[in-house]
């Protein structure tokens, strides 16, 4: 080991754990955001599922039950 005194030793343990908090603090809120966004992406997803659901109910079952465009 080193020649670190009790007392040295015990401040650089101190300033380890002051960096690991601030560390844990900062990813917690980048975890905390992404859940924020990831839940706004999935009610998106519901919405626009929902939108494709009510298209495709009001589209003709096939391209045969439409009416043929007025130039034929």
């Amino acid at each position: 080991m080193s020649d670190l005194s009790d007392a040295e030793r015990i401040d650089a343990l101190e300033m380890k754990i002051a960096y690991q908090e601030e560390a844990i603090e900062q990813l917690n809120e980048v975890i905390t955001a992404q859940w924020k966004k990831l839940d706004e992406f999935a009610r998106e997803l519901i919405r626009l599922n929902d939108r494709i659901e009510a298209a495709g109910a009001n589209a003709p079952a096939s391209p045969g039950d439409e009416p043929p465009p007025p130039h034929y």
